[in-house]
């Protein structure tokens, strides 16, 4: 017997099927057209995994990308946790050094999850990078709120997102104070338009990546 779970929901796709395909086949990937390290050293990491924290930080991306084009951000998304174990803990394990070479072995990593946040560290916490691994994950806060609303009290928001990169990279940790400052006030202008009309504001809801 076989089981199709499904939603109405529309999803935004970010990948061709081919794309898809050798994507699912790694497990997890870089974004190279989601990042701004141009092949060289990121400053941080920003890892997506689940379709509403992909999307989240995909968009959280967009924002550094538009309001701070020096920041060299990777994106990488995960859809085989498994890959983030030990390859001698788990036969999906990622080896070490192909590990590190993705979330690099002293950069803030930001993973934001659809799950709770502790089963990213017990996965990772014997890699090089784990202190500086930050996972945004479900701590069972919110109610009858919009998506929006829902993503904000349980921190995987594109703004929250975006506040913690900044504040993790030493150099734009006092220089971009103004930026963080607005995105915290678009946040709080969505979390208004939220309780006066109850749905999102109209760019949130159709919100798409574009180049």
């Amino acid at each position: 017997m076989n089981v199709i779970v499904c939603d109405k929901q529309d999803h935004p796709q970010f990948l061709s099927v081919e794309q898809a395909e050798r994507h699912c086949a790694k497990g997890l990937g870089l974004w190279e057209w989601a990042s701004t390290d141009m092949g060289l050293e990121p400053d941080a990491v920003l890892a997506g995994c689940g379709d509403i924290a992909t999307q989240e930080a995909l968009a959280a991306a967009k924002l550094l990308r538009q309001h701070l084009p020096e920041l060299r951000l990777r994106f990488v998304n995960v859809v085989d946790l498994f890959r983030l174990a030990p390859e001698a803990d788990h036969p999906h394990g990622l080896p070490d050094r192909e590990f590190e070479t993705l979330f690099t072995t002293d950069k803030p990593v930001i993973f934001n999850f659809h799950g709770y946040p502790y089963m990213i560290h017990r996965l990772a916490y014997r890699r090089a990078n784990h202190e500086n691994l930050h996972v945004r994950g479900y701590r069972e806060r919110g109610n009858i709120n919009t998506p929006l609303e829902l993503a904000i009290s349980n921190r995987i928001d594109r703004f929250t997102l975006a506040r913690d990169v900044i504040g993790r990279v030493p150099r734009f940790r006092v220089s971009a104070a103004h930026l963080r400052e607005m995105l915290l006030d678009e946040q709080l202008d969505c979390l208004r338009h939220a309780h006066e009309h109850g749905v999102d504001r109209e760019d949130i809801v159709k919100w798409r990546w574009t180049t």
